[in-house]
């Protein structure tokens, strides 16, 4: 009956109706009686609380006064008309107003009768009035006693202006819930239920949206939020475990010539411990007989790629093949140009593959992957493609994750009939609660130590008052044979106002330096591949000693010789951008420096990620204040948007209780893998259904 009622298209519930129907699908995406059910509040107002208009707070605030109106007038403005009715009580008086529905509205009103005016409180100097207030009228005593702590819901402009209110809202759920008089189905198993002190799914749902009192409410978020991120890791190792059942992975047994030979005579700088450990994490994969699949996380500068190409080696020494993909034409080049010459040494054949590639090289190119001649290919998207083919893929290096989505991974993993061992490598830290999100079904290795004598680089902030002095500052680093960054936020390549903030500042910065004392580059998306490439090279060669560009340098060129990183409207860029691009410095042995100049006038969120930046150089403290700020869907950027639109659950400050819960489905699906035991019933029922789904849920596939 419940389940029955809960498909049940929401036109068809009383207090809706076909119009209705079709705004609440259009406007919250609530198609059926169970949309409407997990629509949750946004927050709660107590309705506990009486004020007397003398006594009422001087902020914005919901507020509730027992009162009466005195008058009642429809006053002209320049677009329309708003209605204005006095409410007075005692202590004084306030105006209520509405800016459309007057007629309506005006109809229902009572002079000199007792009401209970519910809304919000705004202020205009010494005067105050609510707009669109609830009023109910009845006797304020008995008000008292029914009063609860009420939810508000979200909403959008549209609802309101079709008069679909708060109040419309509540009525709709009460409507619901009278029908709703057997429960709903229960989605966690006793055991759980009872070990973690949970209130049963109906309990929960009712008190979401009716609580009696502030104990009632906490239990039912804390249970429903235990439930949605419990099905979330549960779905992701369900899905790690089924790979490894699935897919036998490459074994490989021996640690030969090319890793050994390296090791012993070819290693640039001996390895942290950190990069030892997770070396060991991979050797372990790799001699497991599964498929590997792991998310490798480093700091910028921490040494990812030694590692990467110590496991290459440790595939190429039990006769497979490796590639190395990488989500920009210029990032790829400069892992062909690094991996080629740590290679050498050692004879292994590195070729690199982009959507540049000539056809008479491609077409060679191909025919040595196919042979098994081609040990090592490093490019970017073009090695997804069909029509490359290798001969024997047993390792796949995945550069920068957060450019690449699940649909793209699972391309390589056709390469070849056994799949080859995935690395995820990314420079840009991933907060620990997305990372167990996001990525629950990767193994995850932390590379959490820079390399010794990697001094740290000195953070500034300043603003347009000390460009002078930055200028002086620049010139002295010149002087000592230094090379400088200047970054500008070229934020959309199509951005008329960006890009004329980047030539204006190329034009000034070639003004305070002129020829021939000085030579400036300039690097911008808009230029061709081989002109940004030149400049580059002329960078990286100390032909030139300023290098203008936009963020195309965020993960680009490392010149150990630049030690100075400019930031031009440092307000303009994301927590990420900024880390990654002071990154970009510090590259030698010798000092350097990262400024961040700005405006005078910073909004908050400006304002915590200057100073963020300013305070600590640690990508992971760095990357949690980006969530607090921004949200996961914003953070992990348009491949990933969408993915974590969470019910009620917020990673932000779920963190505890998302790691109970995940050891609270790890524990589960090594108990009972398949959920076949009488208990787990509730469970493997309700994640049929999710799978069956829509939502959140697709993206775990």
């Amino acid at each position: 009956m419940a389940a029955a009622l809960l498909e049940k298209p929401i036109e068809y519930l009383k207090g809706v109706g076909p119009n209705r129907g079709i705004l609440l699908r259009k406007e919250l995406g609530i198609s059926t009686c169970k949309d409407l059910l997990y629509h949750f509040p946004n927050r709660y107002v107590d309705r506990t609380r009486f004020y007397s208009i003398a006594q009422l707070p001087k902020v914005q605030a919901d507020v509730q006064v027992v009162g009466k109106i005195t008058d009642i007038r429809l006053i002209k403005q320049s677009k329309g008309k708003r209605l204005v009715a006095t409410f007075s009580d005692s202590t004084g008086e306030i105006e209520l107003v509405w800016f459309r529905g007057h007629q309506w509205i005006q109809k229902q009103l009572k002079t000199n009768v007792p009401y209970t005016a519910f809304g919000r409180l705004m202020w205009y100097g010494p005067r105050c009035s609510i707009a669109h207030p609830e009023l109910d009228e009845e006797d304020p005593s008995q008000k008292k006693k029914n009063a609860i702590f009420q939810p508000v819901y979200p909403s959008t402009e549209k609802l309101a202006n079709r008069n679909i209110t708060n109040r419309t809202m509540r009525q709709i759920m009460h409507h619901l819930f009278e029908e709703l008089r057997v429960g709903v189905r229960e989605t966690l198993s006793d055991d759980i239920l009872s070990t973690h002190r949970l209130i049963g799914a109906t309990d929960a749902l009712r008190a979401i949206h009716f609580p009696k009192n502030l104990k009632e409410l906490e239990q039912a978020q804390n249970r429903l939020k235990f439930e949605e991120l419990f099905f979330i890791q549960l779905q992701l190792l369900q899905k790690k475990r089924d790979q490894q059942n699935k897919f036998k992975g490459h074994l490989f047994d021996r640690v030969g010539d090319y890793f050994n030979s390296f090791y012993s005579n070819h290693l640039p700088f001996a390895l942290t411990t950190a990069q030892k450990r997770v070396i060991k994490e991979i050797r372990s994969d790799f001699g497991s007989g599964a498929q590997m699949n792991r998310l490798l996380q480093g700091d910028v500068g921490s040494g990812k790629t030694i590692v990467a190409f110590l496991s290459a080696l440790i595939a190429l020494d039990n006769g497979k093949q490796v590639t190395m993909v990488a989500p920009t034409e210029i990032l790829a080049q400069q892992h062909f140009t690094t991996l080629s010459k740590i290679a050498e040494p050692l004879g292994i054949s590195v070729r690199l593959l982009t959507g540049s590639s000539k056809t008479a090289e491609r077409k060679e190119l191909h025919e040595e992957l196919l042979s098994g001649k081609l040990q090592l290919l490093v490019g970017t998207h073009a090695i997804l493609e069909p029509t490359v083919h290798f001969n024997d893929l047993g390792f796949a290096i995945i550069d920068e994750q957060h450019r690449f989505g699940v649909a793209q991974r699972a391309k390589l993993w056709k390469k070849n009939k056994i799949p080859p061992h995935i690395l995820v490598m990314t420079a840009t830290p991933i907060p620990r609660t997305l990372a167990m999100t996001l990525y629950g079904d990767l193994e995850n290795s932390i590379i959490d130590e820079l390399p010794p004598g990697r001094k740290p680089i000195t953070t500034a902030h300043r603003t347009d008052n000390n460009r002078l002095a930055i200028n002086q500052f620049i010139k002295a680093e010149i002087k000592k044979g230094k090379q400088i960054y200047i970054v500008y936020p070229l934020i959309e390549e199509s951005s008329k106002m960006d890009y004329k903030d980047l030539m204006d500042g190329f034009e000034s910065i070639s003004r305070d330096f002129p020829q021939p004392v000085y030579q400036v580059s300039i690097v911008h998306g808009r230029m061709k591949s081989e002109d940004k490439a030149y400049e580059m090279q002329r960078f990286v060669e100390g032909k030139t000693q300023i290098m203008v560009a936009t963020t195309v340098i965020e993960v680009g060129v490392h010149v150990a010789n630049a030690s100075v990183m400019i930031i031009e409207s440092a307000e303009r860029f994301g927590l990420s951008q900024l880390h990654q691009l002071r990154g970009r410095v510090g590259r030698g042995d010798d000092k350097s420096y990262c400024v961040l100049m700005t405006g005078n006038k910073l909004s908050n969120d400006a304002k915590t990620r200057i100073q963020s930046m300013v305070r600590t150089q640690d990508g992971f403290e760095l990357a949690e204040v980006d969530l607090k700020l921004r949200g996961p869907g914003d953070l992990m950027g348009t491949q990933q948007s969408g993915i974590l639109q969470l019910r009620i659950a917020d990673l932000n400050q779920d963190g505890e209780l998302l790691a109970k819960v995940r050891a609270v489905a790890i524990k589960l699906v090594m108990d009972d893998p398949a959920l076949t035991k009488v208990n787990n019933k509730p469970i493997a029922d309700t994640l049929l259904l999710l799978q069956s789904g829509k939502g959140i849920w697709k993206y775990i596939s």
